[in-house]
């Protein structure tokens, strides 16, 4: 299985290196405000110690019917989004590199598996449905929001109908009885999972569990620790003072400061 794949495309996974939040800081600013020699070095080694977001993501594709060995060449296409975002990325933004980085790759793969499906789509509908994406992202950065069809529409000058088909005709068909789980040759499908994933599988809550992962990372052991018993296991104050040892307060109080360490992270 790839999920437990430790080579690809060369790299030894088992070894990746992971930036702390104020190494990623460091590095993008010696990016921006460095010496060549030292924008060259932090460049690198900002791609590297980010080549395990690049791993988490192009696993999610692992079980696609056309992505079936094509994992190192999704990791390279990964790697491009990457650099793009690490070329791109503003330090002076108040918004995490994960958070900037994630769509970018993503981007790239969904480009990639599109490109080469084997359903043939022709170039002109291709091309707007490209365009199409390009005015959304646009347009999102400067609403605020994501644009209503419409609205990319008119900015295209193009007819509704157009953009509604062209954008449909790039989305990966996939079958109901597509599995999307196996356990003792009892098998999950897509059609089993209707009503519970359609809003939990959107690209929205797939970012902000990437976002929430990497802030909860930022934390000390000790915060980890009461966060993950207090909202990921349903424990209580007391019986978290109990299983670590420290008091009801002492809990109350690292809790209180964890979540605003959360808070200003998201």
């Amino acid at each position: 299985m790839y999920h437990n794949k430790v080579s690809i495309c060369g790299v030894n996974t088992s070894h990746l290196r992971v930036l702390t939040e104020d190494e990623k800081k460091a590095l993008l600013l010696t990016i921006k405000n460095g010496s060549p020699e030292e924008r060259a070095q932090a460049r690198q080694d900002m791609i590297c110690g980010n080549l395990r977001l690049v791993l988490s993501i192009t696993q999610r594709f692992a079980n696609r019917r056309d992505a079936g060995g094509v994992m190192d060449d999704l990791f390279q296409v990964g790697c491009i989004g990457l650099i793009k975002a690490v070329d791109n990325f503003d330090p002076d933004r108040e918004v995490m590199f994960s958070t900037y980085a994630v769509p970018m790759i993503l981007g790239e793969v969904r480009r990639f598996l599109r490109d080469s499906s084997a359903v043939r789509i022709s170039r002109s509908v291709r091309d707007l449905a490209y365009r199409a994406l390009q005015v959304r992202e646009d347009m999102s950065s400067e609403l605020g929001r994501d644009p209503t069809i419409d609205e990319i529409a008119a900015k295209l000058e193009m007819p509704r109908e157009q953009v509604v088909q062209a954008l449909d005709a790039i989305v990966e068909p996939i079958s109901l009885y597509e599995p999307v789980y196996s356990d003792s040759g009892d098998s999950l499908y897509v059609i089993d999972q209707l009503s519970d994933t359609s809003r939990d599988a959107s690209d929205e809550s797939w970012l902000e569990n990437i976002a929430l992962r990497e802030a909860v990372a930022t934390l000390n052991k000790r915060e980890q620790t009461i966060i993950k018993l207090r909202f990921f296991r349903d424990k209580t104050q007391m019986e978290i003072a109990s299983e670590i040892g420290i008091s009801q307060a002492q809990v109350s109080r690292l809790e209180k400061a964890a979540l605003e360490k959360l808070r200003k992270q998201l």
